[in-house]
């Protein structure tokens, strides 16, 4: 791994602008790799002056989570926006919690977990048909179209955060309430591999790769909570 480069500024600071609050870098304003001006609702810029001015030594992006996703939906503009519901519609159509295994005691335990997430979206009128095993099942027009306008109804800022949700928990379901129940929201994304674990050992390989995955979630979810004020 490289090093980054040194930390040229001394003072960060917001700038206030007519769309937000900007990041200032000694006076000038910060910018992202697409050279978009680094603008946020005052809580995310607030959170992302504070990643700036925590840096030392060395800028190092990998301490700076919401910097970089912040830069990338900027850049990613309305094209990526399409692209992100794209994204999670099609996850929606084979979602993770409409199949059920065959062994009796891990799909009693995805009733259990499953049922909550399945049941909020039943109430948005978002009713997804279940299966056994892996045999494919198509889901209802209906509850398609809905995914996709309950996505188009809400921001992009909003928006890309479930995208991501939706790639690290497998579950276009999941990822649409996962900030109301973050820890069954993770649990139920883990359950398969949670099962195994308990037959057989979770190795350290395993275990390092499940850390990743939470600190992913959790940085995730701090930003939509921020983005959204």
């Amino acid at each position: 791994m490289t090093d980054g480069p040194k930390r040229f500024y001394k003072d960060v600071s917001l700038a206030e602008r007519k769309d937000g609050f900007a990041v200032a870098l000694d006076g000038r304003l910060a910018r992202t790799a697409g050279r978009a001006e680094l603008v946020a609702p005052k809580a995310l810029a607030e959170a992302l002056r504070a990643e700036w001015d925590a840096q030392s030594g060395t800028i190092s992006m990998e301490t700076m989570p919401l910097t970089r996703l912040h830069g990338f939906v900027l850049d990613a503009g309305e094209e990526g926006r399409a692209e992100f519901i794209d994204t999670i519609v099609q996850y929606a159509g084979s979602d993770l919690l409409c199949y059920r295994a065959s062994d009796r005691d891990l799909a009693a335990r995805q009733e259990q977990l499953f049922r909550p997430f399945l049941d909020r979206a039943s109430d948005e009128g978002m009713t997804f048909t279940m299966t056994e095993g892996i045999v494919p099942v198509t889901q209802a027009r209906a509850t398609i179209d809905r995914v996709r306008a309950w996505l188009e109804d809400r921001p992009t800022l909003e928006v890309f955060p479930r995208k991501l949700l939706t790639e690290i928990t497998g579950s276009a379901i999941l990822a649409l309430y996962a900030d109301q129940d973050p820890e069954n929201a993770f649990a139920a994304a883990r359950l398969d591999e949670a099962f195994q674990a308990e037959k057989w050992g979770l190795d350290a390989e395993a275990e390092a790769r499940e850390r990743a995955l939470r600190r992913d979630f959790d940085d995730v979810l701090r930003y939509l909570a921020l983005s959204r004020g």
